[in-house]
């Protein structure tokens, strides 16, 4: 997961908004989004799944759980370690440790993961936490955004993600996960100007600088698209749009439940 941009507690009406893309090399065998069928855990867990790890990148629970990964882009830094980033966001989700209580037990094994960003969160609360400062926020009410930086970053799509999400929050009609889907299928590269200093060379940092991305060259894209509404009414509204490896729209599943 390489985007996310997110609303918590800001709107009475929708404590938790989300839209998310997944990015990741086209040939990372992955299961598209459904309620995990033969799970030993007792939480009903609705996310896609990474077929090489076993984990996911992002998910929700029917009891009210939430949960999401980015890694950090750092080449500085091995990218390669014991265990799945897919680990965080699916223990978490399967666990009954409240958001506090789980991101608290993570600071025993941070070196085990490669650098990551982690959101975990319950009805109430939301939390952040990354192993390269290896501290963990409880989030007060605002609109984030996160990619392969630090939480807020000033990153061209975070920046312009959080301006959109405001704007969407503030019209007179009703919010909806195809708004959501829509705004993430921006694929619209900044500047050369605009680029963060993440270590990379330039034409590819620029590849990487819009909120969709394309780059056939490397094999690599947006996958899919995640919009998840979480209303003050209890009810969930889930929604996944799929992308094959020329960036074109196939599958879209929609979920609607109660918790």
């Amino acid at each position: 997961m390489c985007l996310i941009i997110f609303a918590h507690q800001l709107d009475r009406r929708y404590p938790l908004v989300l839209a998310a893309n997944r990015d990741e090399f086209f040939s990372r065998a992955t299961d598209q989004a459904d309620f995990w069928i033969g799970s030993e855990s007792t939480q009903a867990i609705l996310a896609g799944k990474d077929l090489i790890a076993g984990g996911t990148w992002l998910g929700v629970t029917k009891t009210g759980r939430f949960a999401a990964v980015t890694n950090i882009r750092d080449p500085s830094q091995p990218e390669q370690k014991p265990r799945s980033r897919g680990e965080l966001t699916l223990d978490f989700l399967a666990g009954d440790q409240s958001p506090h209580e789980y991101c608290d037990s993570l600071s025993e094994r941070f070196d085990e993961f490669a650098g990551y960003n982690l959101l975990v969160g319950d009805k109430q609360t939301l939390y952040y936490v990354n192993n390269l400062e290896e501290k963990l926020w409880q989030l007060d009410a605002g609109i984030y955004g996160l990619s392969n930086g630090l939480l807020n970053s000033s990153w061209p799509k975070v920046n312009q993600g959080r301006s959109q999400l405001q704007h969407l929050l503030e019209a007179e009609q009703a919010l909806t996960t195809d708004n959501l889907i829509a705004m993430m299928n921006n694929r619209t590269r900044a500047s050369d100007e605009e680029l963060p200093d993440t270590g990379l060379p330039v034409d590819i940092e620029s590849k990487l600088s819009s909120a969709f991305i394309q780059n056939p060259e490397r094999q690599y894209g947006t996958r899919c698209s995640t919009a998840i509404i979480i209303e003050s009414t209890g009810d969930t509204r889930f929604t996944e749009q799929n992308y094959d490896d020329f960036g074109n729209a196939t599958e879209r599943h929609f979920f609607q439940f109660s918790s």
